[in-house]
């Protein structure tokens, strides 16, 4: 299911190398979140602990060290190094089943954990379907998905890129999927957020930072320099490189208030996650016409459950007013004829260096999609003056 250590999100790298530049000694907490009300069949939590136990076996090779440091020659060759030493442990990882109720928590230095959310959920997703005896669709089904999907996304001129590992079918499905979008994409398929599939099918690993890069920073520094200093800290570190700046983990109003004009210039565009993207649109072509800047200089990444109608009303909103890039998940590596598990791993406490243990939280442009504990979200949105009910 699992059998590289590049089967994983691009920006859990990029993060992790991030974080063992500036923030070595921190310790994070993360934990499973069952959104869907899914009921796990009786044995699961003994069928993934199995399967993370396997993961402990991997280890970055020869080649796929290669294809790693000539595709990003940003990220210095120590990193590397560093990866190819990388071993995953599993006692990082607690695991628990009371009925058909499913708990995971993952608990050690950031550096280290950060890798265990992506792999963690193609797991749950992959052994769900397993064990509740769900059949999917033929492969060659498919792949004709996947064909005329990606066709009708080239016939609208726009860049699409497979986001779509961590709520997968399965490792079986991705691998299809990734076929089919090399081989009818020409035209508009741009690269996947997956660096082993990345590998395997010669294209671009594409991605930057997580909402959990800046929730650290809000646990550190606070609420109110998280957005500022998490952009600061991630142009130290790549020098200008991976300019795509994450927008709503304190929603959109309030990073717009802290992406000043050097911010807004430096990175090359934002990323739309949440909320209603159109609207996101306006404000976010409103703010670098604020700055003096031409918003069809900048890039809009959007990223939010994204399939062919979705997509096609943002074309028509923002051609010739922003420039725009896709990237599409689930509606990919989900469509097999089965319902896609609604699933999420996210940071729930921070251990900044010589501080203590802080919760952190998430406040995106929806609020069913907050994250964190009550009276930490009441306090984030009284330091950030956000109405409550919002």
């Amino acid at each position: 299911m699992i059998n590289s250590l590049l089967d994983n999100d691009f920006y859990k790298f990029t993060m992790q190398n991030a974080v063992i530049k500036l923030f070595p000694k921190a310790k994070a907490k993360y934990q499973f979140i069952n959104r869907g009300q899914h009921k796990f069949p009786d044995g699961f939590a003994e069928e993934l602990r199995k399967a993370i136990n396997e993961l402990a076996k991997l280890q970055l090779t020869r080649q796929e060290k290669t294809f790693f440091a000539v595709t990003c020659p940003y990220i210095d060759p120590t990193y590397f190094d560093f990866l190819q030493g990388y071993r995953y442990d599993p006692e990082e990882v607690h695991i628990r089943q009371q009925g058909h109720e499913l708990s995971v928590s993952i608990e050690g230095y950031w550096y280290r954990a950060i890798l265990w959310e992506v792999p963690i959920m193609s797991l749950i997703c992959e052994l769900y379907y397993q064990m509740t005896g769900q059949t999917r669709e033929p492969d060659e089904r498919v792949i004709e998905t996947v064909r005329g999907k990606i066709m009708r996304y080239g016939e609208l001129g726009i860049t699409i890129a497979e986001f779509g590992t961590r709520r997968r079918h399965s490792y079986a499905v991705h691998r299809l999927v990734m076929q089919a979008l090399r081989q009818y994409g020409e035209q508009s398929f741009i690269g996947t957020s997956n660096v082993h599939m990345a590998m395997l099918y010669q294209t671009k690993p594409i991605g930057t930072h997580a909402h959990e890069w800046f929730m650290f920073h809000a646990a550190k520094y606070g609420f109110k320099m998280a957005n500022l200093l998490g952009l600061e800290h991630w142009s130290d570190v790549y020098r200008g490189d991976l300019g795509i700046a994450l927008s709503d983990t304190y929603t959109t109003d309030v990073f717009f208030t802290q992406f000043d004009k050097k911010l807004t210039k430096l990175f090359d565009g934002v990323r739309h996650d949440s909320g209603d993207p159109l609207l996101f649109a306006d404000k976010t072509i409103r703010h670098y016409r604020d700055k003096g800047i031409d918003p069809l200089s900048k890039t809009i990444i959007f990223s939010d459950g994204l399939n062919y109608d979705k997509v096609a009303r943002i074309v028509e909103y923002c051609r010739g007013r922003i420039g725009m890039s896709f990237g599409i998940g689930t509606n990919f590596t989900n469509d097999v004829g089965l319902t896609p598990m609604n699933i999420v791993i996210k940071m729930t406490e921070a251990y900044p260096e010589e501080a203590e243990w802080t919760p952190v939280i998430k406040l995106s442009d929806e609020p069913g999609k907050h994250t964190g504990d009550e009276e930490t979200i009441a306090l984030a949105k009284q330091i950030l003056h956000i109405p409550y009910g919002t």
